[in-house]
């Protein structure tokens, strides 16, 4: 037991020394990436560490912080009924706009792939539009008011399917389907993109090469062919689609109010804004920031898992 334990940490010492003799040999590349690596440590693993640091602590930034253990954890938990209300609608806001979004993007993607390049272009503007306006979806506000020139309940009053306006965007029944709907328009983003992107790199002759092998049809040729080789980009929507589907806030305050109807439309970013932007209750917003980057990195986890599977 001594012998061995005695050559693995000669093997780790003898692969220490080769890789700073390694790192001493590529220090310019260091050097270039230094600009991003501070940058990347100032504003994203700095932030991290120090909500975690914060989630166990009363702050309120008038005051010191007061270490209190796993206080916040427990009120989040087992005393916080608004809290439980917001992550269900968020794992059904998840749920539903995640995957469909992520679907939809790449079928979008597909299909425009197949059509001329100038009418292409066209196309991909035209879908990417909604994700880079900003706060478009406060239109949707004109579409569902709660008065007869809404244009929906305009609609469904001339129709004779109603016979008084419906208040949409209170009714709680209503909220949250709304929301999910907007959110799917608007989910053509940076994922929709790279897969694109991902479906313009795809070598050519390894169609010509499949077909010879035995495939049949274009589903065919997209299960063996076309996704394996867009594994990163999958990666990367898939990514896109889990921070999109975990982060929504602004659409939700922005069609049903801040706070909305019972509550119907809170989310968990929503009820960490309340926290950190409304109370000022730093280590508690901290602790549910904490929650929320925990449940993105494990569904992360999950999906990527599921996709490495896909074409094997």
């Amino acid at each position: 037991m001594k012998e061995f334990a005695k050559k693995y940490w000669e093997l780790r010492r003898s692969s220490f020394r080769i890789g700073v003799k390694k790192a001493k040999r590529s220090k310019m590349c260091y050097l270039f990436l230094a600009p991003y690596a501070v940058l990347f440590l100032l504003f994203y693993i700095l932030p991290v560490c120090s909500s975690i640091f914060f989630s166990f602590s009363y702050y309120n930034i008038l005051e010191p912080p007061k270490f209190i253990g796993l206080q916040n954890y427990m009120n989040l938990i087992l005393e916080d009924d608004i809290f439980l209300i917001s992550i269900k609608n968020t794992f059904l806001i998840a749920v539903v706009t995640g995957p469909l979004g992520y679907i939809a993007s790449f079928l979008f993607a597909w299909l425009i792939n197949e059509i001329p390049r100038w009418l292409r272009t066209v196309a991909v503007i035209v879908f990417y539009a909604p994700s880079i306006a900003g706060n478009v979806f406060y239109i949707f506000t004109v579409f569902f008011r709660g008065d007869a020139y809404g244009y929906v309940n305009a609609l469904l009053m001339d129709m004779g399917l109603i016979d008084a306006p419906v208040l949409w965007l209170i009714t709680p029944a209503y909220m949250l389907p709304i929301c999910m709907a907007v959110i799917l328009w608007m989910s053509l983003g940076t994922g929709f993109l790279s897969f694109v992107a991902g479906l313009q790199g795809v070598d050519r002759s390894q169609f010509e090469a499949g077909y010879m092998d035995g495939v049949k049809n274009r589903w065919q040729e997209l299960w063996y062919i076309t996704l394996p080789n867009m594994k990163p980009m999958l990666l990367f929507g898939a990514v896109m689609a889990i921070t999109q589907a975990f982060g929504v806030c602004d659409v939700t305050m922005a069609l049903c109010g801040y706070p909305s109807t019972d509550y119907a439309a809170r989310t968990i970013v929503t009820h960490l804004f309340d926290y950190g932007f409304s109370r000022f209750e730093m280590g508690y917003a901290s602790a549910i920031a904490t929650l929320l980057f925990f449940l993105m990195i494990l569904c992360n986890q999950a999906i990527q898992g599921l996709l490495r599977r896909v074409g094997t």
